[in-house]
This record gives C-alpha cells, structure tokens and sequence, in this order.
C-alpha cells in the first residue's frame, strides 16, 4: 500500500507543473505534426498496398505515433537532470518516499501525457481519410504504453548516470535517437527488397522496427499476426529492461 500511496504522490507531483503549462506539451507534438503535415501527402505511391486502404495516413499515423512515443520520452529525463542541478531531487531522497514508487511515478506521468497526445492526433484525423478502428487502436494505444514507459524509464536511467555531466545526457539521448527513428521505417519502408542488406539487417536489430510494425498492423484491425507477436516481445523486452535499471538505478541514487 505503501508503494502505491508514494506512486500517486510522486504522480500527482510530476503531472501538475505539466498541466499548468500545457503549452510545452504541445511543443513536444510539433516534430510527429511536422511530419504529418508535410511528409505523409508524398507517400501516395510508395505506401505498402498489403493491408491497407491505399491512404498514406493509414501507413504513416501508427508509426508517427511511435515517433510521439520516442521523441517524448526519450527527454524524460531532462526533467529529472534539472531537479538535480537544482537541488530539488535530493529533497525528495531524503523523504519516506519508496524510491521504486519515485520513478514508477514519473513513467506514469510521462505515459499519461503520451496518450493524451496520441489520442489528440488520432482526433484531428478524423475528417481525413483515415481510418480508425476502435479495438485496433485501442490495442495500439497499450502497445504504445509499454513501449513508452520502457523509453521513458531508460531515459531516467540515463540521467541518473548523467548526474555530474549533464552535456552527456543530451549527447548519448540524440546519437541513440535518430538511429532508433531512422531504422524503424517510421518515414519510408524499409524492406529487404528496397534497401541495401547491411541497412535492413541494422533495422531487424532495432526494437522499435517491431513496435512500428506491430501498430500498422493494430491500426489496421489484423491481429493475429506474427508482425504484433514480435512488436509486443520487443515492447515488453524494452519496458523490463527500462524498468528494471531504472528502479536499480534509483535506488542506488545517493544524496
């Protein structure tokens, strides 16, 4: 009781600076709107026909989402960095609070806004052509959770470890950044047929190729595929890993 009591605390501490500055949540949607708005209309004829309509949004949403879940988690943990050099986090160290609790709590926020988000760029979409399948989506949405608390846990992890040189944060986040993004056909296919051999055997090693895949097959209301099986083993194997550092990472943080 006292684990979840503490995770509410810390959840509730972490979500009101962010609802009172909406503004800022609104910034971090602008790279998958960018997209959305200025890639998506040229992909008419390179959108893959199996099981889609044929519109480039049904291809192109799913994985701008795991773009969202990417980009907004991934910096988690700079919100963490500056309570750090602030002084504010080791306040909270040296509180009763559960140090599993403290960052469970965090993830949740961060899980809280990234479907706020999602569900926001699911809505505006409506009066386009795509189209949206309730139970699809919905099990997308989940699959989207677990990955995004695994980023957003590592992103924590990774801060924790950044805590005397920030600048190593911010440089180890973008150079495993855009490899994750670039390599998980999020923007154009990445086939065995299309690409050079060395570029696709680099994209089967990244997880989030497995989660894109698995979306656009959520999205599309096909289930039972072997595309959402390895999406959800990667999903999982992200957020166990994420997790479980971030949790021994937490809880060898020291005043």
């Amino acid at each position: 009781m006292k684990v979840l009591t503490d995770t509410r605390t810390t959840f509730a501490r972490e979500l009101g600076p962010e609802l009172r500055q909406p503004a800022g949540l609104l910034f971090t949607m602008l790279l998958p709107f960018l997209f959305l708005a200025l890639f998506a209309p040229l992909l008419s004829d390179t959108v893959p026909s199996r099981g889609g309509t044929g519109s480039p949004w049904q291809w192109f949403v799913p994985g701008m989402l795991v773009l969202l879940a990417l980009s907004a988690t991934a910096g988690a943990g700079a919100s963490l960095l500056n309570e750090m050099s602030s002084g504010a986090f080791e306040r909270m160290l040296v509180t009763p609070l559960n140090r599993t609790a403290m960052l469970v709590g965090r993830a949740l926020k961060e899980v809280v806004i990234l479907l706020a988000q999602a569900l926001l760029i699911l809505a505006l979409l409506l009066p386009t052509d795509f189209r949206l399948r309730p139970l699809g989506a919905l099990a997308g949405l989940a699959l989207l959770t677990v990955f995004g608390v695994g980023i957003g846990a590592l992103s924590f992890t990774l801060a924790l470890h950044s805590r005397r040189q920030p600048t190593l944060f911010y440089g180890v986040q973008q150079m495993i950044f855009f490899p994750l993004l670039l390599l998980s056909g999020v923007l154009l296919p990445i086939t065995q047929a299309s690409a050079p051999t060395w570029l696709f055997v680099l994209s089967r090693i990244n997880p989030a190729t497995y989660v894109v895949e698995a979306e656009r097959a959520l999205f599309e209301g096909r289930f039972a595929e072997a595309s959402v099986v390895y999406g959800v083993l990667a999903a999982a194997a992200v957020a166990a890993v994420g997790v479980v550092a971030g949790i021994r990472g937490m809880r060898r943080a020291s005043v």
